[in-house]
């Protein structure tokens, strides 16, 4: 499943290959079983059934209610979906109009609440974090109000891979009687989704993250949790969520997250092994360089790094050019350098956060791959670091390249 013919491909938090067994699962609802699942007759009858199958195998992996499962095109919607319609429920319900969140979340889950404050006048709190990117509960404890109408707090973070205690901070507040909200994307195969376990209300995955096809993804709503759907038309998704349903995503959604969480303790476990062979390999051979995230709350394929007096977007380039694929937290726009706002949240000055490298390993990761970034990484930063105008009392707007 690489990228492409000798192509180390280090960005699975951005997207993962589809598995060939979740290709072949959707075939058939992409040629021949095409119906459309609203029509009576045999075919739509086919594509229905296909539907609520998979609707039952996610459920299963969740520990829930087929019915508290509900498809969505995605992530993104899962997120906008579950912050405005649980957040417009309970103001509809009870005048509230506070909302907490964390300042490290997806764009996703920021935007969407920047957007209730300045569009309807919704009021936010936005959680900081330490060091290694944790939300600590004696914070959220702080946060909350008498009108809080909705909590939504990421488990495991793009970015930097930190883990948070999701269940610790549901907990709270569940003990105040507010729906709790976590985007769930990055943690889809690689750790545990029981969502009773977790003491979630609200929990969103996309497929693309875990093998399965982009397009398609899940908004889990615990039975009795206050929803006013947003996007209107026909009846499908329980009303939740208007639009004829893509068969052949959902089933494939339904296959590639039943095997990620069947095969998932041992590729943690494997995973584990080549994350920590990298970062120990980063760390010990190229100087000024610094593990982003927790040491050990941290999802098990991710590799986050900062290296001083070089940008991200050169060190991008430079692997590229060798074949390796990997991504960075900041972005260059305007003429000038934006260090990534979760470093920026997590303490890192701006002339540490310029030169961020995120490593993210997957199913076709393999020892000797690391072994071959760990032998092409230090001479990039060395070479780059003699070009880069970001030294010392140099500037930090973005170099030519």
């Amino acid at each position: 499943m690489a990228a492409a013919s000798g192509t180390v491909y280090l960005d699975h938090a951005a997207t993962t290959p589809l598995d060939g067994r979740v290709l072949e699962a959707m075939l058939p609802y992409l040629t021949d079983h095409f119906g459309n699942p609203s029509s009576i007759y045999a075919a739509g009858r086919e594509a229905a059934a296909a539907v609520r199958t998979a609707r039952e195998q996610v459920a299963a992996v969740l520990s829930c209610a087929p019915e508290e499962i509900h498809f969505t095109s995605g992530g993104t919607e899962a997120d906008n979906a579950a912050i405005r319609g649980i957040a417009l429920a309970q103001r509809n319900r009870r005048g509230h109009g506070h909302i907490v969140t964390s300042a490290i979340e997806h764009h996703a889950v920021l935007h969407t609440v920047e957007w209730m404050e300045k569009r309807l006048g919704f009021e936010a709190t936005y959680l900081p974090v330490d060091e290694h990117g944790l939300v600590h509960p004696v914070d959220l404890a702080a946060a909350m109000q008498e009108n809080t109408a909705l909590v939504s707090l990421m488990y495991a973070n793009n970015e930097v891979g930190t883990i948070e205690p999701i269940a610790e901070l549901a907990e709270i507040a569940r003990a105040r009687s507010v729906p709790f909200h976590t985007d769930a994307v990055q943690a889809g195969g690689l750790l545990g989704l029981d969502v009773d376990e977790l003491k979630v209300d609200a929990l969103s995955l996309s497929a693309h993250k875990f093998y399965g096809p982009k397009g398609v993804g899940v908004l889990y709503l615990r039975r009795g949790t206050p929803f006013l759907a947003t996007q209107t038309g026909g009846a499908q998704e329980r009303n939740r969520r208007a639009g004829t349903e893509n068969v052949a995503g959902i089933v494939g959604l339904a296959t590639a997250l039943t095997l990620a969480q069947q095969e998932r303790q041992a590729e943690v476990a494997r995973l584990t092994a080549l994350r920590d062979r990298l970062i120990q390999g980063v760390l010990s051979s190229i100087p000024e360089s610094r593990l982003t995230g927790h040491p050990t709350r941290r999802l098990a394929n991710s590799a986050s790094f900062v290296f001083r007096y070089i940008e991200g977007e050169s060190i991008l380039l430079s692997l590229d050019m060798e074949d390796i694929a990997a991504s960075s937290g900041s972005a260059c726009t305007s003429g000038a350098l934006e260090p990534s706002g979760v470093l920026l949240a997590m303490g890192l000055p701006h002339e540490l956060a310029h030169g961020s490298l995120r490593l993210t390993l997957g199913h076709s990761t393999t020892e000797e791959q690391v072994d071959r970034v760990l032998a092409v990484l230090p001479g990039i930063v060395q070479r780059l670091r003699t070009m880069s105008p970001l030294g010392p009392g140099q500037s930090t707007q973005c170099a030519t390249s």
